[in-house]
């Protein structure tokens, strides 16, 4: 799995004119899913964004996370993480899950941010054109991959 997690004043995803997720103070994820991620890919990664300490503290220090701020999470599905640009000018998305396999793959891990959180996690609607709008705090955007552990 693939993260591209930004700190957020405000974010929100439009489909179809229609706003489906919002969120204030907290984080917008986008994922990426492959054939090879598991349940164990779901929890290292939601545990990372849940208590990753990208938020200031009272001296301005990032060090909190966004759990200790009582803050949200909007998260969306972006197949394009694992976009290859080695060959050609066109990328190539062989490497990122059919829906068939990612879209269960994305509930468990809404499902699993929830429960780590313990608050409702905003989403987008899998597969959809969606207008995604957010305002980055700082800017902060840390990149995170379950098959690279950094």
């Amino acid at each position: 799995m693939r993260a591209v997690i930004q700190r957020v004043s405000e974010a929100s995803v439009t489909v179809d004119e229609k706003m489906i997720g919002e969120i204030k103070n907290g984080l917008m994820v986008l994922l990426g899913i492959e054939d090879a991620d598991t349940i164990e890919d779901i929890e290292w990664l939601s545990s990372k964004i849940v208590n990753l300490r990208i938020f200031n503290d009272d001296i301005g220090v990032m060090n909190i996370s966004v759990k200790d701020i009582d803050g949200e999470i909007l998260l969306i599905s972006q197949f394009t993480l694992y976009a290859s640009t080695k060959k050609g000018n066109r990328p190539s998305y062989i490497k990122a899950s059919k829906p068939n396999t990612a879209i269960p793959m994305y509930e468990q891990m809404i499902a699993q941010l929830e429960k780590d959180t313990g608050k409702k996690i905003q989403t987008g609607i899998f597969g959809s054109d969606m207008k995604v709008r957010l305002l980055n705090d700082g800017p902060v955007t840390i990149l995170m991959d379950t098959k690279n552990k950094e």
